[in-house]
């Protein structure tokens, strides 16, 4: 992707965790495809939203960019360097302008250290200040910055609430002045009126220190409202790619459809004369994905080209469908569009 604006460019991104037997020698017998082979690029400044239902792999797919996870294959290009064949010092280096927003607050802070060490660790980690009075200094600012005061320095993540807890989380994020930020479901353990405030506060992160997003989640509203993009995963690969209010109000892959249609319209008159899209049947196991598009056994439009049956210019080898831009900035992989 030849563009100097794009930040982060992901080629062909696998990641597979094998699946062994035997508790002394263990035999590998398959592998859980929890991304396979996904291609997309993020923009500096922007936020792209990644969607979809539990198990399709978007959490992955974050901590494989981030090399949380190595990949099985594929690349990750930060800035043009490909973090899968970075290692050791390189790779600290790079992890500096990397952060990641956990989706849990509960379980995403260690309750042995109080708030100060949990935001300023990272401070320390990469050698960011050069005395004491420095330290506490820019973990007060930090606190300051996402709404906390920095008179709870002193206290554990036992004595906040949920909310206060993911501001500790975002602050954490931002010790480092990071370019790039995954955030990995960051308000679906919250309530609605805290999702908000959190909503609004990375907003104003990301206008006052000029970071791009990666938002993960499951509430179509709030990607909608965030995102400037959007991908739409569906058992490890990308069903469509397109601009927020593109996907929105032309959704063109069944499985987004199904998606679009299943999120509440406030107008009840509205919400009383529309067309629900009901999928049938269970997601498919990623240790055992049906051939062809991964989507056929739900699809309400299937045909007989589905199945794994090789099409030229829309899918690859396998019967795959291929992720094609069918107009400018929309990518789908359906070969019925």
């Amino acid at each position: 992707m030849q563009d100097d604006n794009i930040l982060l460019n992901v080629e062909k991104l696998v990641k597979y965790f094998p699946v062994k037997t035997g508790a002394v020698i263990q035999r590998h017998v398959a592998d859980v495809k929890a991304v396979d082979d996904i291609s997309f690029f993020i923009r500096r400044g922007e936020t792209l939203g990644m969607v979809g239902e539990s198990g399709c792999g978007k959490t992955t797919a974050a901590r494989t960019i981030l090399q949380l996870y190595r990949p099985t294959s594929g690349k990750v290009e930060f800035e043009g360097v490909d973090l899968a064949q970075s290692k050791g010092r390189a790779l600290r280096q790079m992890r500096r302008r990397m952060q990641m927003i956990f989706q849990d607050p509960y379980g995403s802070l260690n309750p042995r250290m109080n708030c100060g060490n949990i935001i300023g660790e990272p401070l320390i980690v990469h050698k960011l200040t050069r005395s004491r009075a420095e330290y506490r200094d820019q973990v007060a600012e930090l606190l300051t910055t996402v709404g906390l005061s920095p008179y709870m320095i002193s206290r554990f993540p036992h004595e906040f609430s949920g909310g206060q807890r993911q501001r500790i989380g975002v602050a954490r994020a931002l010790a480092v002045r990071p370019d790039f930020i995954a955030c990995d479901e960051p308000v679906s353990a919250l309530d609605v009126s805290i999702q908000a405030q959190l909503i609004n506060l990375l907003e104003e992160l990301q206008e006052q220190f000029s970071l791009t997003y990666l938002f993960v989640a499951h509430d179509l509203s709030v990607v909608r409202h965030i995102s400037d993009r959007i991908v739409v995963m569906y058992l490890g690969k990308i069903a469509e790619i397109a601009d927020r209010l593109e996907l929105y109000e032309n959704p063109l892959h069944p499985y987004t459809q199904a998606l679009l249609s299943a999120v509440p319209i406030p107008d009840p008159t509205v919400e009383a004369t529309r067309e629900r899209v009901i999928l049938t049947g269970d997601v498919p196991s990623p240790l055992r994905p049906p051939p062809g598009c991964v989507f056929n056994p739900r699809c309400p439009i299937a045909g007989e080209n589905c199945s794994g049956n090789h099409s030229e210019g829309l899918t690859n080898e396998n019967g795959v469908p291929e992720l094609r831009e069918v107009s400018p900035n929309h990518w789908v992989s359906c070969i019925k569009v």
